[in-house]
């Protein structure tokens, strides 16, 4: 979970939420504190639509998150939870101080000159490489990624820091132009990339959404690992 670190109001909210992180009740004013949140699109399982006699509504590991903070401090109270919002222009929102809070994204050097990253990280992710199912390429690690040359480009989502990522590996061809999995799906389909580089939990659940458990496959074990804080 990180926060805005631009305003000092902002600030101080973002310190009460990371007591609330780490468990403890804040003895703050009387009141309930809002925090403004967003469901951040393309992020299964974090954020899921689901569609019921309700109607629609946003669920997910980061739903199941911030409620169990709510219940650990009744003071506090995130809004926006059922709001979409692509991931940049979350980021954007927490940097201008429209928003308070986002869940689970990718720590960065980037992103840690611009918010406060409040530990510990909610979940360990785990990044796979997805190919064409006919594909029969074997790579241990980023090396024999870079020795494909132009056969080796990596798709990944527009606007996620996993590209960043992969810019400081230094030496890959990144195609970072997909808004979203079943985009870079069917770009892999189509011969415009070699590898599509998701997170677990995620990518099988995506994989199985866009109907293509018997055109794409995950090369094991995972590439690369990191924390979603």
């Amino acid at each position: 979970m990180h926060v805005s670190s631009a305003p000092s109001r902002r600030r101080s909210t973002g310190r009460r939420a990371a007591a609330a992180l780490a468990l403890l009740l804040w003895a703050g004013g009387a009141g309930a504190v809002e925090l403004r949140t967003a469901a951040q699109d393309a992020t299964a399982p974090k954020f899921v639509a689901r569609h019921g006699a309700a109607g629609a509504q946003v669920v997910g590991l980061c739903i199941d998150i911030l409620q169990a903070i709510e219940r650990v401090d009744p003071e506090l109270r995130f809004v926006g939870t059922q709001h979409w919002l692509p991931v940049p222009r979350v980021e954007a929102g927490l940097a201008a101080g429209t928003l308070d809070v986002a869940c689970a994204l990718l720590r960065t050097p980037e992103r840690e000159a611009r918010f406060h990253f409040i530990e510990p990280a909610l979940f360990p992710a785990n990044f796979y490489l997805a190919v064409r199912a006919d594909d029969q390429v074997r790579v241990k690690d980023w090396d024999d990624v870079r020795r494909l040359g132009e056969r080796g480009t990596v798709l990944v989502m527009h606007g996620f820091g996993i590209a960043q990522r992969l810019k400081r590996i230094g030496g890959l061809r990144v195609d970072d132009g997909g808004n979203d999995s079943a985009t870079n799906f069917n770009k892999l389909l189509a011969g415009r990339g070699r590898f599509y580089l998701h997170r677990a939990p995620g990518i099988q659940w995506e994989i199985s959404r866009a109907g293509m458990d018997n055109r794409i496959k995950l090369l094991s074990p995972p590439i690369l690992s990191e924390a979603c804080t």
